[in-house]
């Protein structure tokens, strides 16, 4: 196995806690079918596709016109009224990072190993998930999808990360996501992965052997 120069981290369901549980739970509170917030609000996350949450997570729309586009969706498909805006102001305003993951960061700077972000996220939530963690102290790069206009499991936003990074190889980088599709792109392009589940120890660990 080559060594690894870089680790590339998902950030939510990495850093904190995955919102889609969350999402479905309020949902379900609302009168809706499990999984039916998730497929109205999300589409498939397994694809990057033409979905509202898909267009607004690569910068194509505002969060005020994907607002507008799920309530439609969610009437004429769904018959059911859906704001978005409601659901995230039902969210727990803990973001419940994880400082374990945090304290791993800072131990790759001290060794040496080069560290980057690639998140789905959208332009209007900047400044609220960047204010969890410190960022540019932690990372030498930050790839956020609705800012480049890609976003995961397009191949291509690893393909950037990496080229911005310098990096040709691919196999000497990691990458830690929570979403298995995500994983499953990035593995294609030869990178080493981590699937991070509620185990943290279990994805540090994992982390720690490929770094070994």
């Amino acid at each position: 196995m080559a060594n690894i120069d870089a680790v590339l981290f998902d950030f939510g369901g990495v850093f904190t806690l995955s919102p889609f549980t969350e999402f479905d739970a309020i949902g379900q509170r609302m009168g809706a079918k499990p999984g039916q917030i998730h497929e109205i609000m999300f589409g498939s996350y397994h694809e990057d596709g033409d979905h509202p949450w898909h267009q607004v997570e690569r910068g194509e729309i505002s969060l005020d016109e994907c607002r507008s586009a799920i309530l439609a969706l969610a009437e004429t498909q769904h018959g059911i009224a859906l704001d978005i805006y409601e659901i995230f102001g039902a969210m727990p305003r803990d973001g419940g990072i994880r400082r374990e993951f945090v304290d791993k960061v800072s131990e790759l700077k001290a060794r040496g190993l080069r560290r980057a972000i690639i998140t789905n996220n959208v332009k209007e939530f900047a400044d609220g998930w960047r204010s969890l963690l410190p960022v540019d102290d932690l990372f030498e790069l930050v790839v956020d999808s609705c800012m480049v206009g890609l976003r995961k499991p397009n191949p291509k936003i690893f393909e950037l990360t990496l080229d911005r990074m310098g990096i040709d190889d691919p196999s000497r980088a990691v990458f830690l996501d929570d979403f298995g599709a995500n994983i499953d792109a990035a593995r294609a392009l030869g990178l080493q992965t981590v699937h991070v589940t509620d185990d943290i120890p279990a994805a540090i660990a994992e982390l720690d052997a490929l770094l070994s």
